[in-house]
């Protein structure tokens, strides 16, 4: 079983990819369906790692909105 610490580690590594393509703005977004379909998996890598934290982690940080993210991988 993988360490919080690593799920932690695989959303911040999908967050800096996300953002190498955002950045370009929405209407290379709109105009790239490879940046949509590279978006929305690393999206959906968010909400399956934050999914798998564990419960005390969770519970550490009641503020963040975890089923809101966990929400991503349904993207």
């Amino acid at each position: 079983m993988r360490k919080d610490s690593e799920r932690l580690q695989d959303i911040l590594e999908a967050i800096a990819r996300i953002e190498q393509y955002a950045e370009q703005g929405k209407n290379v977004f709109d105009q790239n369906q490879l940046i949509q379909v590279w978006i929305a998996y690393h999206l959906q890598t968010i909400g399956e790692a934050a999914r798998a934290v564990s419960v005390d982690l969770k519970l550490q940080f009641p503020s963040l909105p975890w089923e809101q993210v966990i929400g991503l991988r349904n993207v």
